[in-house]
């Protein structure tokens, strides 16, 4: 059955107006130069809603096999920092955290603990970024993650006053050299 002139004129206005010209290829979506690293979005905020929160109870090891009680860290402000080693925004933010813990010169306990299921990969992981200030626990049946609401969303930083109480979170990665950053731990540190 012929099409009647307005329908063809339709179909036509509407082929060109929609683009069905199928024989284009898709624009290709934006590939890393060869060589670089994906980087991860350091795009998290401070949460002050948790704050009061006591630290959850936990016994970690690191890769050596010592272990640490969470509750033994009274007495100094402890930044508590979820991370694995295949979490991009982890990976990113794990330098700035290493140069926290040197340059506060202990009065700030800054605690990185691997969420990995594979614990061997930690210690691997440190050698070849050079940390010379974080510590190696892990939480390999990530006990510590379910305690703080489960869920795989990673990084996860909470500091902690110097009672055991939470100060505030961040959820994903963040800037630990911004300005808002230091300010926040200048405050955990000095606060009594």
């Amino acid at each position: 059955m012929p099409l009647s002139r307005p329908l063809l004129v339709t179909c036509a206005f509407a082929l060109l107006v929609g683009g069905c010209d199928r024989q284009s290829a898709p624009p290709a979506q934006p590939q890393a130069a060869a060589g670089t690293e994906t980087t991860g979005e350091l795009n998290g905020k401070i949460d002050r809603s948790f704050a009061g929160t006591a630290r959850p109870a936990a016994t970690l090891k690191d890769p050596a096999g010592k272990t640490l009680d969470l509750a033994s860290l009274k007495g100094k402000p402890a930044l508590v920092n979820l991370w694995a080693t295949w979490c991009a925004p982890c990976v990113v933010e794990m330098p700035l955290l290493d140069r926290i813990a040197g340059e506060t010169g202990g009065k700030l306990a800054v605690v990185t603990i691997s969420e990995d299921f594979k614990g061997e990969l930690v210690a691997p992981f440190f050698a070849q970024k050079g940390f010379k200030n974080l510590p190696q626990w892990l939480d390999p049946t990530n006990a510590l993650a379910l305690a703080y609401g489960g869920g795989t969303a990673l990084p996860l930083t909470v500091l902690y006053d110097k009672q055991g109480k939470e100060v505030w979170r961040v959820m994903g990665g963040f800037d630990w050299s911004s300005p808002d950053a230091r300010k926040a731990i200048a405050e955990a540190i000095t606060a009594g």
